[in-house]
């Protein structure tokens, strides 16, 4: 393991320096900003008085007790997640296994059923019971699905219904709807290119165009916005690089635009990274953000590019593990968007997925870490296309590919009787 330079940045005189200049020019984002910055300021304060070390420690005792609570009860405020719940599912199981927990088998055996019932009779996976399907929640679904890893977990996806689902939402330009008669954006198209990379249900004439119509998301900031034409965005960034990534075409990104855009949104006093130009920071774009590095670091090296690290990324590893552990642990558990936010199971887990991505550098062949504080504050690995750990991918992948990739004779939009019982219809659409 790697030594983390000491002492902390919070500790080094010249940290102020990097506090932010408005240059006499007072604007409602100014005043947010400072305001973020000061209270990042009290925080850093505190720990420096009480500590002479750069030793900040992860409450990994603190958030397993939160998260476990939170897979068997949570409390009325989850009430407005009620169409999100397979998300759930997954931000708490993904956030155990970077911590390194088992999961009970009675409780993976109850997140089966329940993910059972989200699963709508015509493909895909609804946000609850008795709801519509849609792409979010699908995605959720089999990743949590692909977390637990078992054959009983395996098996509650209908892999031929599910790509039925995914020719449902498809649309004649080579973007996805969220939903049927739902909007569409680039997440839609990284949700479907991840459940059918994963369940071996991915085709060509599925994803066909899909590549032109991401790369139309690039603008001239570098980074990718939601739909062609508007503002790059670090969540919308993320899902279009990774589905590229995907369907092995993320070459074809102005690659050196999207790093200068990508760098840039880490912030200089918090270290953390922020989700668009002129915004605060967040904790949860640790992943959105950081999660992009690895991504564009492989594509840069398979372009040729000789001057690349062998053993750190391209953003300040350091600066980014001292936000999370600083500023974003909440001291009964669960990790949070900035201090003076509460804790919620989306932010812990893509706050301890960012700190994932921070510790650990390259693959299992080419691999250092990066861990700030003891090795106590080490977590497992993520993937970083998938946002799930690495061996728990290779499992998925391993067990899918011995099935069959269902056949394929569809069409972008129609219902799925359609498309079965009129397959010239579909072979027509396609010429």
């Amino acid at each position: 393991m790697d030594g983390v330079p000491t002492p902390l940045r919070c500790f080094r005189e010249c940290h102020s320096a990097e506090l932010f200049i408005d240059d006499g020019v007072e604007t409602v984002t100014s005043v947010e900003q400072k305001k973020v910055e000061r209270s990042i300021g009290e925080v850093t304060s505190v720990y420096k008085q009480a500590h002479s070390t750069a030793q900040p420690t992860l409450l990994q005792d603190q958030h397993y007790q939160y998260l476990k609570k939170g897979l068997r009860h949570l409390s009325d405020a989850y009430e407005c997640l009620d169409a999100s719940r397979p998300w759930l599912c997954f931000w708490i199981l993904h956030s155990l296994e970077l911590l390194e927990e088992p999961i009970p088998s009675a409780v993976a055996t109850d997140v089966c059923q329940f993910l059972a019932r989200c699963q709508s009779p015509t493909g895909g996976f609804a946000g609850g019971p008795g709801q519509h399907a849609h792409l979010a929640p699908t995605y959720a679904a089999v990743n949590a699905l692909c977390v637990i890893g078992t054959e009983e977990a395996y098996n509650v996806i209908d892999r031929e219904k599910l790509l039925d689902f995914l020719w449902s939402v498809k649309q004649p330009d080579g973007s996805f709807v969220m939903h049927i008669g739902g909007e569409v954006d680039v997440r839609s198209a990284y949700c479907a290119a991840s459940v059918a990379s994963l369940t071996n249900i991915l085709t060509p004439k599925l994803f066909e165009d899909t590549t032109n119509w991401i790369l139309r998301c690039q603008n001239w900031e570098g980074g990718l916005s939601g739909v062609p034409g508007l503002e790059a965005h670090g969540g919308y960034t993320f899902c279009g690089t990774a589905a590229l990534v995907i369907l092995g075409n993320e070459h074809m990104l102005d690659l050196k635009a999207l790093l200068r855009w990508v760098v840039s949104r880490q912030m200089r006093f918090e270290g953390g990274f922020q989700g668009r130009c002129n915004k605060l920071v967040d904790g949860c774009y640790s992943f959105w953000q950081a999660g992009i590095l690895p991504l564009l670091h492989r594509a840069l090296f398979k372009e040729g590019e000789s001057e690349l690290s062998r053993q750190r990324w391209m953003f300040d590893q350091q600066a980014l593990q001292e936000y999370i552990l600083l500023c974003c642990q909440n001291p009964i558990g669960g990790l949070l968007d900035k201090p003076g936010k509460s804790r919620d199971f989306y932010h812990t887990c893509y706050c301890l997925s960012g700190l994932s991505i921070a510790q650990h550098f390259g693959n299992k062949d080419l691999h250092h870490e990066m861990i700030l504080g003891g090795e106590e504050n080490r977590l497992a690995p993520t993937h970083p296309v998938y946002n799930i750990c690495p061996d728990k991918v290779a499992q998925a992948l391993q067990h899918f590919h011995r099935l069959p990739v269902p056949e394929d004779k569809r069409q972008p939009g129609a219902p799925a009787d359609d498309r079965q019982s009129d397959p010239d219809a579909a072979s027509n659409s396609q010429s």
